[in-house]
Formats: structure tokens, C-alpha cells, sequence
């Protein structure tokens, strides 16, 4: 079965092209998209739509043209300024946040913007923390960075194990950035894992999960 990508009210009210990936949803013309590396790296669309080296999150000012990241369990965000002249995907797996890609990416998609236009971002399906048990090693590369936000985001089990709300620590990195909780969207009620019908997930399915390809495009100067 295949399903339409999923889009989302705080977007589509800008009126910015967009959409998050789930199985069989079909590709939009004109995408590029880096090569993830679990990194903090952010590349920069070119106009001509050539294909990016590696990075984790992808910033656009070239109108039409689709920038995006892939995921199986990892959170997906996408970003846009107020005009949707600039826009931004990120791939955030906890390697990604612990190492702070969510603050290098809305740095770049700041620096393109000619004054400090409202930015709106939304967290796309991920893995939940119905189901996404880490370890103690995990736990620890995460402390430096969220501290007590951490904490907020884990509910301990037995054996040095823990579940993590992933799409939580994004939010609170987007709030640390300056986005009021009024322009962070989610969906809350997904979980890539629990939902096999409409998502891909690693943990679910290991190496032969599938990929969900979550994507967004800037808008010409003059829409």
C-alpha cells in the first residue's frame, strides 16, 4: 500500500511546498539531497540542482527546487522563513543532536535571510519514545549538551537501558534557537517503529528497512 507524503498546517499556511516521507509516497521532480553521515554538516543548495557531498541537513534559497534528507527511525525537521524564500531540511539522528546539528543548520538558514524573519520548523515521524531504548554510553554522549532536558526526555528501565523521546530534544534545541513553541510542529502521534503500514524503520526491520525521503522547496521571490 502507498500513501501521500504528510504535510503540515504550520507550512502549508506559508504556502511552502513540502512534504515527510512514508512508504511508497511518491517523489517530487527536481530533489537533490546530501549524503548522511550522522554529521553536523550543512551544505547549500547551488542553483543549477547539482548534488551536494556530505552533510546531515541541506539549506535552499533556489526557488522550485526540492532539498531533502532521508530516515528510518531518525527525526526528520524542516525549516522555512516567513517569505519561504529560504527553506531547510535536517537529519537528526542522537549522534546528530548530541553533536548539535539542529543550531548549525538554523544558523545557515539564518545567515540567508536579509533581517531576522520569523522561522518556522516542524519535527516530522520518528521512532518514539514508545520505542527507542538506548544505553548508558548513549545517555552520557548526550549529557553535555541538554543536561536537564535530557533527563525530561528519558524514562529509565532496568539494566543501565532507558527510553528516549528523540523529537522532544529536537524541539527543545528549536526552542533554544529562538522558535516560540507556537512555531514548532510535530506529529506527536506517530512512531516510525510502531507503525509498520506507513513507515520504514531500522529498528523494526535492521539493514533491509526501507528509507522515507522527507522534502521541502523555497518559493520564488515574487510568491
Amino acid at each position: 500500500m502507498s500513501f501521500v507524503s504528510l504535510t503540515h498546517p504550520l507550512l502549508q499556511a506559508w504556502g511552502i511546498a513540502h512534504g515527510f516521507g512514508v512508504r511508497g509516497a511518491p517523489e517530487p521532480e527536481r530533489i537533490v539531497r546530501p549524503r548522511q553521515v550522522h554529521g553536523i554538516d550543512v551544505a547549500h543548495a547551488e542553483p543549477k540542482g547539482d548534488a551536494p557531498g556530505e552533510a546531515d541537513a541541506i539549506v535552499s534559497c533556489v526557488p522550485g527546487l526540492c532539498v531533502a534528507i532521508v530516515t528510518a527511525d531518525c527525526v526528520p525537521i524542516l525549516l522555512a522563513d516567513e517569505s519561504g524564500h529560504v527553506v531547510a531540511a535536517v537529519h537528526a539522528g542522537w549522534r546528530g543532536l548530541a553533536r548539535g546539528v539542529i543550531p548549525r543548520a538554523v544558523a545557515a538558514l539564518r545567515r540567508e535571510l536579509a533581517a531576522r524573519a520569523p522561522v518556522r520548523a516542524v519535527v516530522g515521524p520518528c521512532i518514539g519514545p514508545c520505542c527507542y531504548e538506548i544505553d548508558q554510553p548513549v545517555v552520557a554522549a548526550m549529557e553535555p549538551r541538554f543536561g536537564n532536558e535530557l533527563g525530561g526526555a528519558l524514562r529509565t528501565r532496568g539494566g543501565g537501558h532507558a527510553l528516549l523521546d528523540l523529537a522532544a530534544l529536537a524541539r527543545a534545541d528549536l526552542v533554544r534557537e529562538g522558535l516560540s513553541a507556537e512555531a514548532i510542529g510535530g506529529f506527536p502521534a506517530a512512531c516510525t517503529r510502531c507503525d509498520p503500514e506507513r513507515f520504514h524503520s531500522y529498528r523494526r526491520d535492521g539493514a533491509r528497512a526501507g528509507r522515507l525521503l522527507h522534502w521541502i522547496a523555497a518559493r520564488p521571490p515574487q510568491a
